[in-house]
């Protein structure tokens, strides 16, 4: 009887594969007819499971070697706050919704310029072969290192310099991260009064939430933000009377350097002020927003299926002269499609809360790989969001220009597009125009709308596109203003090495100078982004993505060095071929960021070259600074991974060579009793309503809260209490990085 199981079960692997095989073959060769999302869905959910099934196990039995007998920090450090054992599916999520950013979303839209093919490959392949591994193998080395950091590993297994340079990546890549968030904000609601109105209500309603969870109904996170979605769904709405209202109209149609000194004054103030007046409830209702649009968008695209109108390659991919960013295919198609296929500040979350709350080492496999394919999934779905839309009206959209000169430039590469068909399409979605909303959030919200529209026979499209507007701008802010509050933490950490009491976060005047020198730096980024008249996307979104794609090779240098010491230590039965799995991604990645890196300083084009581009600056020279400094932040990014690839590099060398004893920094193992190691799985409907309301209660800090008073007072019902204990839980909630890009 087994052995006929096995056989089925084999058969059945089979026939995944013959079915990935297939959708991949069509994907490749269309033969000139238009394809459905079904092939790149199919694509996408075989290669996940293979990828899953087959190479995760792999990694994890004969790589890693997972112990379910060895306890993990929470086994061990148990202690209600920092260290709680969790449940797996319940970390699942919480990981999930802390990975999954705007990234996911915004670059495969901006990659659709290349075609569907391209970034539909790049997702698949490098979220299978590196994204996931990456993610899952940094959450095992933290695992075995009771929840450090990524910083702190590096520090350890590498050197005290390397882990400098991991700390000021960190920080780079937060300043061009929130920077290039805060730009797709601007694009996506300059001249927009419904979306200006909707965005902007997002604000004293997060404040109302705030009152009500400290002063009225202490802790109660899953009441307000169900009030809080109710009050979104109504802005939504009443942006429609904004809209329709020509004073109203007139006055919220703002332009696009206003809109962007309005965030970085927004930004500075919600540095500033408590976290549980503004970013605590703006965060909640970012959280179950998100998780719900994603999941509405993917019921949307596998019920309607929609047509891929986009070819499977544009000639813009071999002469890089894109309308939206220019550079050729490689290297740019890479790093403008980070998340999903593979994000260094993944490391962060992996390296952070997660291995703290994990309860096993063998459920790394689910949470570290299996969380990562969901959100290529994430990014997956963006992707065909985009493709679905007209390359006419695409391209329309993503062109900065006036609208006859941008119509004339898509005809002549010839796309059909006119006027009177954007114009059109602007007033059905409830916008003055849609012409150069650059940025990749706008096409979003548009390819979205059509999902949901086209599932209800295209009835209110207006209505979902400002939906999807709010929904991208909302947990955009939420990332911005949080973001920049760990910013300020770290900037203050590295200050406080110079001078004390610079590094004193609960005193008024460092936190204050911190925030501010903290948005200065993004703002001048954001200011630069908004007067380029490319429309900013082509300057700072490569940026973001070798900012993005150093950190990841970061965290795959530690992972190299962590399975290449585990393999030595073991001479007998050791395998340093292993250190491949984790070497090969990083390999890919240096030859990917330090060719863009090159082509964006040195390129004689001055659409991709800063150099060239300063050239061309003429009079202007506040522009030729601004590139030449882009230039330079290029060659610092650049400088950096050198560094942390020569320090890795002699690091192997010396192991391999047997000059360097292949010492890890794991903490003394703790051996489980076999009884221990069982759990009771979740069987049927029953069990996973429960496991979906405590994740809710998880993710919103409600459970946390409750500890936290349990372990303050033995009487939970102290008013007094229960705010000093929802303060301390929200303040900690925004001491680390607790989202992704």
């Amino acid at each position: 009887m087994r052995t006929v199981k096995k056989v089925v079960v084999q058969i059945l692997w089979l026939l995944v594969a013959a079915l990935g095989a297939w959708a991949f073959l069509s994907l490749a060769s269309p033969g000139g007819r238009q394809i459905n999302s079904i092939h790149i869905l199919t694509a996408a959910l075989c290669s996940y499971a293979i990828g899953y099934r087959f190479y995760s196990k792999w990694i994890a039995a004969r790589v890693l070697m997972l112990d379910d007998r060895r306890a993990t920090p929470c086994e061990v450090h148990d202690d209600g706050k920092d260290f709680v054992k969790t449940n797996k599916w319940i970390v699942f999520g919480h990981h999930f919704a802390a990975i999954s950013g705007p990234g996911p979303l915004v670059g495969p839209v901006l990659a659709a310029q290349f075609g569907y093919l391209p970034g539909t490959l790049w997702i698949l392949i490098g979220v299978v072969l590196g994204g996931a591994v990456q993610d899952f193998v940094i959450l095992f080395c933290s695992l075995r290192r009771d929840g450090r950091s990524l910083g702190q590993m590096v520090k350890d297994e590498l050197n005290s310099s390397a882990g400098l340079v991991a700390l000021l990546a960190i920080l780079a890549i937060l300043i061009i991260l929130l920077a290039v968030l805060a730009l797709v904000v601007v694009n996506t609601l300059a001249e927009s009064p419904w979306g200006v109105f909707t965005v902007g209500a997002t604000i004293p309603i997060a404040l109302l939430m705030g009152g009500y969870l400290r002063g009225w109904r202490v802790g109660k996170v899953l009441e307000a933000s169900a009030i809080g979605v109710v009050l979104l769904l109504l802005a939504v709405w009443g942006g429609q009377c904004v809209y329709r209202h020509p004073v109203w109209a007139e006055a919220l149609s703002l332009k696009a350097e206003p809109l962007a000194w309005g965030i970085i004054v927004y930004g500075f103030a919600a540095s500033g002020l408590p976290i549980w007046l503004l970013s605590a409830p703006r965060d909640y209702l970012s959280t179950f927003m998100k998780l719900g649009t994603i999941c509405l968008l993917a019921l949307g695209i596998f019920i309607l299926l929609p047509k891929i109108q986009m070819p499977a390659l544009t000639h813009f991919g071999a002469n890089g002269q894109g309308p939206v960013f220019a550079g050729k295919l490689f290297p740019f198609c890479f790093i403008t499609i980070a998340c999903g296929a593979i994000s260094g500040f993944h490391s962060l979350i992996a390296s952070g809360t997660t291995p703290k709350i994990l309860t096993r080492e063998g459920h790394a496999r689910a949470i570290g790989y299996g969380a990562m394919c969901l959100e290529s999934l994430v990014a997956i779905m963006a992707l065909i969001a985009a493709c679905s839309l007209e390359p006419g009206v695409y391209f329309s959209m993503n062109i900065k220009g006036v609208p006859a000169e941008t119509v004339a430039k898509v005809s002549a590469l010839g796309y059909d597009t006119s006027l009177d068909k954007m114009n059109h399409l602007a007033d059905a979605i409830g916008e003055k125009s849609l012409y150069g909303r650059v940025g990749g959030a706008p096409t979003l919200a548009v390819g979205m709308a059509t999902v949901f529209a086209g599932v209800f026979h295209g009835a209110g499209l207006d209505l979902w596109y400002h939906f999807a507007i709010m929904f991208e701008a909302l947990f955009i802010l939420t990332t911005l203003d949080a973001g920049t509050r760990v910013g300020r933490y770290l900037l203050q950490d590295l200050l406080g090495q110079m001078w004390r009491p610079l590094g004193e976060t609960k005193k008024l005047g460092p936190r204050w100078l911190a925030s501010f020198l903290i948005v200065a730096a993004w703002g001048w980024f954001l200011i630069q982004g908004v007067r380029d008249p490319l429309g900013g996307i082509n300057s700072l979104w490569p940026l973001f993505g070798i900012a993005n794609q150093l950190l990841a090779a970061i965290a795959l240098c530690l992972a190299t060095t962590v399975i290449l010491k585990m393999q030595l230590k073991d001479s007998a039965t050791g395998r340093p071929m292993h250190a491949w799995i984790t070497l090969l991604p990083l390999l890919w990645l240096l030859a990917v960021t330090i060719t863009a890196g090159v082509e964006k300083i040195w390129h004689p084009d001055p659409k991709i070259g800063f150099l060239a581009a300063a050239r061309t600056a003429g009079s202007n020279p506040a522009l030729r600074f601004n590139w030449l400094l882009d230039a330079a932040v290029t060659g610092v990014f650049l400088l950096m991974i050198l560094a942390i690839v020569t320090m890795s590099a002699r690091e192997w060398i010396l192991l391999l060579a047997r000059r360097r004893t292949s010492r890890l920094t794991e903490t003394v193992p703790v051996w489980l009793p076999d009884y221990a190691v069982a759990e009771v799985r979740p069987r049927g409907l029953g069990s996973v309503l429960p496991l979906a309301l405590l994740l809710a209660r998880e993710l919103s800090g409600q459970t946390a809260i409750h500890r936290a008073t349990e372990q303050a007072c033995a009487c939970p019902d102290a008013k007094h209490v229960r705010v000093h204990a929802y303060l301390e839980v929200t303040q900690k909630r925004f001491d680390g990085i607790n989202r992704c890009c």
